[in-house]
Parts: C-alpha cells; sequence; structure tokens
C-alpha cells in the first residue's frame, strides 16, 4: 500500500525512483499530412519527458508507487510550422490493493489545445509563472491527477495538489489560449478544477476514497462487504448532483466509471442492484443504456 501520504519529504540527493508517473504518451495527427511525422515523435518524447522524469511533488514515490496514466494528443491542424491545435486525452487509473487490477477514475477529453512547439525542444514548466501553453497543459493534468490519486488513499488527500493545479490556471488567465477561464465554456480546465475544490464536491472527493480504498480495496477479502461500500459511496454522490446537475466532474467520473460499475454490480443481488440503477439513472442519465444491462444480472 502507497506510503506517500504520510508526506515524507524527499532530500536533494534524492534518485531518479521519487519520479511520481509512469505515463504513456501517444501524438498523433491522422488530418496533417504536410508535417514530417518526426515532428511529432519529437513532440511525444517531450511531452514523456516532462511527465516522467520531472519531480511534481517533495513524496517519495517508489518505482511500484508510481502513477500510470495516458496522454493521447491528437493534433487536428498546423496552422504553421510550430502552431498546432487538437484534442488531448487524459486517463488515469489506480490499482486495487492484492490484485492486478487498474481501477479507471478519470477520462477527460480536452477539446481546447493549442501550442507552439519547436522540433528537439525540451517542454520546461515553471510552477511560479506561465511560460507556455503546451507546458501549462501538461503539468494541469499531472497536478489534477495526482490530487485525484490522494484522494484514492487518503480523504481529502489530495488538497495540496489540487492548489497546485489551481495555481497553474491562475498563471495562465493572460494567456491567449483557451481553457483557462470562466466565461469560455463551463467544461473546460478552470471549471475542472474550481469545482473539485468548491465545498459542494466534497461528497465526490469522499467518493474517491470511500468506493477505492473501502469498496474495491477489500473485495480481495470480502466480495460483498467491498461491494456493498462501492454502493453507499454511489449514493453520497446524490448531494453533487443536486447543488450542480451534470456537472463537468460528475461527467469526468462516470465516463471512467460507467463500464466498471456494470461489471461490479451485474453480480450483486436484485435490492442493491435496483437501487444502484435508480441512483446512477438520475446522477448520470447519458450511460442509461448501459445501466440497463446492468440491470439484467447474471455478472
Amino acid at each position: 500500500m502507497r506510503s506517500k501520504f504520510l508526506l515524507l519529504f524527499v532530500f536533494a540527493f534524492a534518485t531518479a525512483q521519487a519520479q511520481e508517473f509512469n505515463c504513456k504518451v501517444s501524438v498523433i495527427a491522422p488530418k496533417v499530412q504536410s508535417t514530417p511525422k518526426r515532428v511529432f515523435q519529437s513532440m511525444e518524447t517531450s511531452i514523456t519527458q516532462l511527465m516522467n522524469t520531472r519531480r511534481w511533488t517533495a513524496l517519495n514515490f517508489s518505482p511500484a508507487e508510481r502513477i500510470d496514466c495516458n496522454m493521447l494528443l491528437t493534433i487536428n491542424e498546423q496552422s504553421s510550422s510550430d502552431r498546432f491545435q487538437g484534442t488531448l486525452q487524459v486517463i488515469y487509473s489506480r490499482p486495487v490493493y492484492g490484485s492486478d487490477y487498474l481501477s479507471p477514475v478519470v477520462e477527460i477529453l480536452d477539446n481546447n489545445v493549442q501550442f507552439t512547439f519547436l522540433e528537439n525542444t525540451q517542454i520546461d514548466f515553471a510552477p511560479e509563472r506561465f511560460t507556455n501553453n503546451l507546458s501549462s497543459v501538461v503539468a494541469f493534468y499531472a497536478y489534477f491527477i495526482l490530487g485525484v490519486d490522494g484522494d484514492t488513499y487518503s480523504p481529502l488527500g489530495g488538497s495540496d495538489f489540487y492548489a497546485m493545479a489551481q495555481t497553474v490556471v491562475s498563471n495562465a488567465q493572460n494567456a491567449s489560449e483557451s481553457g483557462w477561464k470562466a466565461f469560455e465554456d463551463q467544461k473546460n480546465r478552470y471549471w475542472l478544477i474550481d469545482n473539485q475544490q468548491q465545498g459542494a464536491f466534497r461528497p465526490l472527493r469522499q467518493f474517491l476514497y470511500d468506493y477505492h480504498r473501502n469498496g474495491f480495496d477489500e473485495m480481495g477479502t470480502d466480495l460483498v462487504k467491498g461491494r456493498k461500500a462501492c454502493a453507499a459511496a454511489i449514493e453520497t454522490l446524490k448531494s453533487v448532483h443536486q447543488a450542480k446537475p451534470s456537472s463537468y466532474n460528475l461527467q469526468v467520473l462516470f465516463n471512467a466509471k460507467y463500464n466498471e460499475l456494470v461489471e461490479l454490480f451485474k453480480g450483486s443481488d436484485p435490492q442493491e442492484r435496483a437501487k444502484v440503477y435508480n441512483t446512477l439513472q438520475i446522477i448520470d442519465p447519458g450511460h442509461i443504456n448501459q445501466y440497463l444491462e446492468m440491470m439484467k444480472g447474471g455478472g
């Protein structure tokens, strides 16, 4: 079990074993035919290096504790030799104690990623200021994942990392690129981190702990008990939906979770399955067809 939330600080001589992420980065450009593929390969390498070799925290992560995540950057437009626009998919899954199963927690599709990049250049990030949009976007999602990961291991354990993500947003308020400002969209980086820190979303953060630590981590020894903990955690999300219907943060969660929920509750007793379904159809109506499959049982 991870011990990083004991907040053991690492001294300056710490080795590369302290790195936080094991992030798989892919860059594709199906609509951009004129640019050599090596440019996008260079971009992929630079993002990978930023995610996997930078020290994002002062905590001590062993290699086995590194956070698995995926980033898929799809370049849809190149307006100049060094100017790109596209989408970024970010996926984070959490290991379940005592098993080799990874429980999906975050699935985000950011449709507003614009940036400049020169081939064979290193992407630098400075937490105290905005330097360029690509580094800030990558850093924002790194800190957000760290926050969510922290919440799954300790009640409200990700607060410090959310604050770091908030700083990235604050530093980007004068950026020309979109995704950072409140008035632009209700489903962007600004609202993702702002919501996550609001009191109305505290039950969502508590859900992350109750569902994963008290639910999935316990299933290895008692499946029924662990599943009941997951069902109880889902009920607590009603208050988030009531306060912020169709919120971006709930959508991010359920985009990652809906398949897992179907498989998890297929095998539960009819009463428990019906109660979970009745809640999910209210708080996550976008996946109602999948939850109807869950109601057939048979897992």
